[in-house]
């Protein structure tokens, strides 16, 4: 999988429907425990709510899914929450809407709308990014060449997280898989062989969106 969307800061966000008040409070968590963790604390914290749903989305596959109406009709909150998450596709990403009840019941398909919009606006007022797939590599040149390496590196938006100006220069970098074998031809071919390309380790990393 070359990337996935993560949560890089939560947030929160409310809306009104028929004086009834939705207010969706988003977190990052990277473990099941985490998000059951935080749905506890939101309940907790709007102890006298007419209900806390909650949908969570755990695993860079999304391998672990919950969620819960809390007591809402069937099929009305948690469930069109967690579609929101996956059709964000966000990732290690939990989300509780408390609702304070206003007196005029929405219906199955009001509530649907409710708990979906609640989510989005809470989701507007997050930070997300991008986890991809890549590798860390690292580039040593002479100091004839790290004006082109640079040029190079710039015209694909990256830039080194560790350098060394040494006898040589020595830039190490984590880059998206896509890049690397055209940025190492790249490299060939602007010193004839002599700008040294190395791949150390697949890693993720974020990029932020």
């Amino acid at each position: 999988m070359e990337f996935y969307r993560v949560l890089l800061e939560g947030g929160s966000g409310e809306i009104v429907e028929k004086k009834s008040r939705f207010i969706a409070t988003i977190q990052k968590c990277e473990t099941e425990e985490e998000a059951v963790g935080f749905i506890d604390e939101m309940k907790k914290r709007y102890w006298d709510a007419s209900h806390n749903c909650s949908a969570f989305v755990i695993g860079s596959r999304g391998e672990i899914t919950r969620c819960s109406d809390d007591g809402e009709p069937s099929g009305t909150a948690g469930r069109p929450m967690l579609e929101t998450l996956l059709g964000e596709e966000i990732r290690n990403i939990a989300v509780v809407v408390t609702r304070y009840f206003g007196g005029t019941l929405l219906g199955t398909g009001g509530l649907v709308r409710a708990y979906t919009r609640a989510v989005k606006e809470g989701l507007s007022n997050c930070r997300v990014g991008v986890m991809r797939y890549g590798y860390e590599v690292r580039i040593s040149a002479d100091y004839n060449h790290i004006g082109r390496v640079l040029y190079l590196l710039g015209k694909k938006g990256l830039e080194p997280a560790y350098s060394d100006y040494g006898e040589a220069v020595t830039l190490d970098l984590r880059i998206p898989a896509e890049e690397e074998e055209s940025l190492r031809i790249a490299m060939t071919e602007a010193s004839c062989g002599k700008i040294r390309f190395e791949k150390l380790n697949e890693v993720y990393f974020i990029d932020k969106e």
